[in-house]
């Protein structure tokens, strides 16, 4: 039986509209006694006459509104967007009333400060309001209803990946299609929507108002309705390989997923932005002369402390070098304060544990702390090192990787970082299965680097270090 779920657009637009008109009412009236504080109304005529261009102001922003698409259900606009069309459509109406209607009727003339006050207090009221019901997603706005064709293997990683609401947040999943060419069936707990594929589906997704629809189906041979998803694209409906929906919702890379064919197509794992590439050296530079001036008293101490802890009875340096594989292959050795015993890998490489007994007492604080990364500093003025990127590996480690994890090796298209998205979405790595989750965070990140992108982990590291969130 066919699952339906036919949208009512129209209803849920009119209390929009409702709510939006009666906040340019209050806007207007409130504009109108901020304006009457400077220039008091002499007569009940005056009075009339504001309250006329309150009104009209409001048709005119509603018109706007309207003409700028800010009342379509489909518009898939982040909330900057949004702020540009409602400072463009309030100077509109701002531009159609002040320059247009009072030189047409000049009997409408009123104060010169009402209609600026109007038109700012309407933009912050209808910024912040929408801005409110993007976020918990009222009235259907920034959600967007998706279908799936496949439920065998490949479409069940949607169910496993995005079983909490929390990672739904912008999209309503109608269910999931099934196929003959699905190798089992692999959704368990989602609708599954019984349609015939080749003479069903259009009928389906436009009663349903389908916006987006992700090709999940394990095998795509003869088994895709190509004549219908071309016109579901020519009708603007999003057509979304899973790999690419996996990326977006969740900011990872299905490594499990990825076939040649979508690396070949897609934009890989290279970076176009060649102006990011001849500034980065000197970003990170710059970044690590300001830390390195801000921390050192603090790195003195903590050798300090270390020396005395173990390393004046052992002989141990307080610094530990390791061979990591950084940018393109290539070897080098990072700098870390010791926060293990010097006898810690006497039984050869080891990953380290959330929880480990290796360490020292002063280690495991600066380990929590972020502490002892800070000598790594060094390694980002040799040009080793960013600030941001994956985690550099052992050699050791890098060649079984290469050998058990595909595409392991394009983690070092970037150079390494002393922070990363990896480290922030998925902070332990104790296990192959670990490396493999870290993974496809690192792939994200180097499929969507950015100067933003970097600021933001390394603001977010901050909140890291301070809460002591770090091992």
């Amino acid at each position: 039986m066919a699952y339906t779920y036919a949208g009512h657009t129209h209803q849920k637009i009119k209390p929009l509209i409702v709510i939006e008109t009666t906040i340019l009412c209050i806007v207007g009236y409130l504009g109108l006694y901020i304006s009457s504080l400077e220039y008091p109304f002499d007569d009940f005529t005056t009075v009339q006459i504001h309250v006329s261009n309150v009104l009209v102001f409001v048709v005119l922003s509603q018109l706007s509104l309207l003409s700028v698409g800010l009342y379509e259900l489909r518009l898939r606009e982040s909330i900057r967007g949004v702020v540009r069309r409602i400072v463009v459509s309030i100077g509109i109406a701002y531009f159609l009333h002040d320059a247009v209607l009072l030189n047409l009727f000049p009997s409408l003339t009123v104060n010169p400060y009402f209609i600026k006050a109007t038109a700012i207090l309407s933009i912050i009221a209808l910024c912040l309001f929408r801005y409110v019901i993007m976020e918990n997603e009222w009235f259907g706005f920034s959600r967007k209803d998706v279908l799936v064709i496949g439920a065998g293997e490949r479409a069940s990683i949607i169910e496993k990946r995005m079983r909490r609401s929390a990672d739904r947040r912008g999209i309503n999943l109608v269910g999931f299609i099934p196929l003959v060419g699905d190798k089992s069936r692999g959704i368990k707990n989602e609708t599954l929507v019984e349609v015939d594929v080749q003479t069903e589906l259009e009928k389906f997704v436009i009663e349903n108002e389908i916006q987006e629809i992700v090709i999940a189906c394990d095998e795509r041979r003869d088994a895709l309705p190509l004549q219908a998803l071309f016109n579901f694209k020519i009708r603007g409906i999003e057509i979304t390989d899973i790999l690419d929906f996996i990326e977006r919702e969740t900011g990872q890379v299905a490594v499990n997923l990825i076939y040649p064919s979508w690396v070949i197509y897609s934009n890989g794992f290279s970076t176009t932005n060649h102006l990011r590439e001849s500034l980065d050296y000197l970003f990170n530079a710059l970044l690590g002369l300001i830390v390195f001036a801000l921390t050192w008293p603090l790195m003195l101490i903590t050798a300090a402390i270390i020396y005395i802890e173990d390393g004046f009875k052992t002989g141990a340096s307080v610094f530990y070098k390791q061979e990591r594989v950084g940018l393109d292959g290539r070897v080098f050795k990072i700098i870390k304060f010791r926060s293990m015993r010097p006898d810690a890998e006497k039984g050869g490489a080891q990953f380290a544990q959330k929880n480990d007994d290796r360490t020292t007492r002063i280690g495991k604080f600066i380990r929590k702390y972020r502490i002892d990364e800070l000598p790594q500093l060094f390694n980002v003025f040799r040009g080793e090192m960013g600030f941001v990127g994956p985690r550099p590996e052992r050699p050791t480690f890098v060649t079984d990787f290469i050998k058990q994890i595909p595409y392991y090796n394009q983690r070092h298209n970037v150079k390494p970082g002393l922070t990363g998205w990896a480290q922030l979405k998925y902070p332990y790595g104790s296990s192959s299965e670990d490396t493999i989750e870290k993974l496809k965070f690192d792939l994200y990140y180097i499929k969507h680097r950015s100067i933003l992108f970097d600021m933001l982990i390394l603001l977010r590291t901050v909140e890291v270090i301070l809460f002591g969130k770090g091992r």
